[in-house]
């Protein structure tokens, strides 16, 4: 069992193939890939979002409030086994100030504590902490696996700043059955193809030479949640539920 925290703004960005292609070689001039993606390759990510039965977590979030938080189960190959690490993370946004708390479980202590509340042990102060900021979340909220969502990843780093990260996303699939990460990607493209969502992850402001290429490109600032979008379409295409979420009373 381990644990990572993170704090960080993220900018995001809704990009064309064509602007994708454009950028990405002049992005080589000051980035490298990530060690996942040396030689264009790219990597998935495969996560199942929790919810309350009415969707309160997604609709309080789209709301744009100043303190959010959401929980994710994430994993990077698709499991074949339950003892199989996993990460279960807390993702907290304050006042655009992103802080992700995880912690690395195998499947099978992922899913006996968010399901059934039996939280894993550790000796580690740290990995405590963590559990115990999961369990207190979990005692507050009655959440369920509600959506699963998956996409592919190319990502870079600055080659004087690593602090300043970029990640490309496409082909983000999105479903609400047969939500198990061991059942592998299917389900709705949400954000269609030939087309990327761009997040600059950064500690402080973006460096002179980024905000210069994506003027040259006229790629410009967007609001883009996966489990925001994911939810928004639901919504449309279910006549009983409303934008806000709620079930529509006769």
């Amino acid at each position: 069992m381990a644990i990572k925290s993170f704090k960080r703004y993220e900018k995001k960005f809704i990009l064309t193939q064509k602007q994708y292609d454009a950028l990405i070689p002049r992005l080589l001039e000051y980035m490298n890939p990530d060690e996942h993606c040396k030689s264009g390759k790219n990597y998935s990510i495969y996560n199942i979002y929790y919810d309350t039965d009415n969707n309160d977590v997604i609709r309080h979030s789209i709301a744009k409030p100043y303190y959010k938080e959401k929980l994710r189960l994430r994993s990077y190959a698709v499991p074949n086994s339950i003892d199989d690490s996993v990460f279960l993370e807390l993702k907290k946004k304050i006042n655009g100030i992103v802080n992700k708390r995880r912690v690395v479980l195998t499947l099978d202590e992922a899913y006996k504590f968010v399901n059934q509340g039996i939280a894993p042990t550790s000796n580690d102060y740290i990995n405590k902490q963590v559990i115990n900021e999961i369990q207190y979340y979990l005692k507050k909220n009655k959440v369920y696996p509600k959506v699963y969502i998956s996409y592919s990843r190319k990502a870079f780093f600055a080659n004087d700043d690593r602090d300043f990260r970029l990640t490309f996303d496409s082909q983000i699939i999105t479903r609400r059955d047969d939500l198990a990460l061991e059942s592998g990607s299917f389900g709705q493209n949400i954000l269609g193809e030939g087309k990327y969502l761009m997040e600059v992850k950064i500690l402080g402001s973006m460096p002179l030479w980024f905000t210069r290429i994506l003027s040259e490109l006229e790629i410009y600032n967007t609001h883009f949640s996966k489990y925001g979008s994911e939810f928004m379409n639901y919504c449309l295409n279910n006549s009983n539920i409303d934008i806000k979420g709620r079930k529509k009373v006769c």
